[in-house]
């Protein structure tokens, strides 16, 4: 890629996404932010140039840079996705660090942020603008929908589906099959051996319903 890219949130996935995209050999072109104590600011050696809608910054992806949404609220990221989209006519590019192992029959949509030892089995699937953090073992045959966030040491095994905007938290395990329906949130540690409803919480080993 010859562009280098804005990225948009200098949070802790901004700042994770600028170290991938420098080992990736990709120039940082600045943060946007809508922090007000951060514009006008360095993080991690980076300008924060402007708000995440500042339209002199917003006006120079696509011609000039590539961009990269690193916001990990799900609501507020959507929006600034679909302004990209209708206003920019471009489509985020993924994060994906080099330590990632993927399978050649994987595949991986736009916008995805994908962090070190990440591993993506065989015949895997990711949709757009899922966030992958550290050490996230996705096991064969794996189906997972648009803004997904898997916690870091998660273990998916074979033949999982999650559907849209799930949330799993840090160190949860997926047993074989399981399917988990949109917007379900999983807590950190948890085991899940059974199917999981439509915006269901779950916590605890084996995973329950928290009502």
């Amino acid at each position: 890629m010859e562009k280098p890219v804005l990225i948009l949130g200098a949070g802790s996935v901004g700042k994770n996404a600028k170290q991938i995209f420098e080992s990736n050999d990709i120039l940082v072109y600045g943060f946007l932010d809508d922090d007000k104590a951060l514009i006008d600011t360095e993080v991690d050696g980076i300008n924060v140039l402007g708000a995440t809608d500042a339209e002199s910054m917003l006006s120079v992806i696509g011609p000039e840079c590539e961009a990269f949404v690193a916001v990990d609220e799900n609501e507020i990221r959507k929006t600034i996705i679909a302004d990209l989209i209708k206003k920019n006519k471009v489509m985020p590019i993924n994060a994906i660090h080099p330590n990632v192992i993927m399978a050649e029959s994987s595949s991986v949509g736009h916008g995805n942020f994908i962090n070190a030892q990440v591993v993506l089995g065989a015949n895997s699937v990711i949709g757009h603008h899922c966030i992958l953090h550290l050490k996230a073992a996705i096991d064969e045959g794996v189906s997972i929908g648009d803004f997904v966030q898997i916690g870091m040491g998660c273990n998916i095994n074979s033949g999982v589906v999650i559907e849209d905007e799930v949330f799993i938290g840090a160190g949860v395990t997926i047993v074989a099959g399981v399917k988990i329906e949109k917007g379900a949130r999983i807590g950190a540690g948890s085991v899940v051996v059974t199917h999981v409803k439509e915006n269901a919480v779950l916590f605890g080993n084996p995973a329950s319903e928290v009502k």
